[in-house]
C-alpha cells in the first residue's frame, strides 16, 4: 500500500544494507522509492532483502536506468538534493507531498553540476565540520521525517498499541 507522500530518491546507491534499510523507511511511511542506476549490487542481493526485512510487499519502487531518464519521467516535480554542500539546512525548507528528494551514492554524493545547477533547492544536514557525512540511510530517515513533519504525518498512523494494557 504505497501513498506517495513524497519521492525518496537514490542516485547510484552503492551498499545493499543502506538501500534496504531505505526501502523499509520508505514502505513504513508510504514515501515511493526510486532508484537510479548503475547500483553496486542486484536488486536480488541478500543483504539488501535482509535490511528491508519483510516490507517489501508495502513499498512503491522505480528504477532508472540514468539521471536524464529519471528527470524526463518526472517533469513537472519539486526536487531537492541532500548534500553535506547545501546552501540550506534539511529543516529551513518547505517540503510538500509529492516532492522529490534526491540522495546521491555514499562515496561521492549527487553529481556536483547537479548541485550547481540547483543550490537554491540543496539542503543539508548540519553536523561538526570533522565529520565528512552520515550514513545515507539515516540521512533519508532524518529528511524524509522532517518532511512528513511539516506536512503533519497525512495518512500515517501515528499510536502503536500496547498488548496488555490501554492507554
Amino acid at each position: 500500500m504505497v501513498i506517495n507522500l513524497f519521492n525518496i530518491v537514490l542516485v547510484e546507491p552503492e551498499i545493499p544494507q543502506n538501500t534496504g534499510n531505505i526501502a523499509r523507511t520508505c514502505a513504513a511511511t508510504g514515501c515511493r522509492l526510486h532508484i537510479v542506476k548503475p547500483m553496486g549490487f542486484t536488486v536480488d542481493d541478500k543483504k539488501l532483502k535482509r535490511a528491508g526485512l519483510d516490507y517489501w510487499h508495502l513499498l512503491g519502487i522505480r528504477y532508472y536506468d540514468s539521471l536524464g531518464q529519471f528527470f524526463a519521467a518526472n517533469q513537472g516535480g519539486r526536487f531537492f538534493y541532500s548534500t553535506t554542500k547545501g546552501v540550506n539546512t534539511y529543516s529551513e525548507v518547505e517540503y510538500r507531498d509529492g516532492d522529490f528528494i534526491l540522495f546521491g551514492k555514499e562515496t561521492k554524493g549527487l553529481p556536483e553540476q547537479l548541485l550547481y545547477d540547483n543550490k537554491e533547492w540543496c539542503i543539508r544536514i548540519p553536523m561538526i565540520s570533522e565529520a565528512r557525512s552520515l550514513n545515507l540511510s539515516n540521512s533519508v530517515a532524518i529528511v524524509a521525517y522532517e518532511a512528513l513533519r511539516q506536512t503533519g504525518f497525512e495518512q500515517l498512523k501515528r499510536m502503536g498499541q500496547l498488548t496488555q494494557f490501554e492507554w
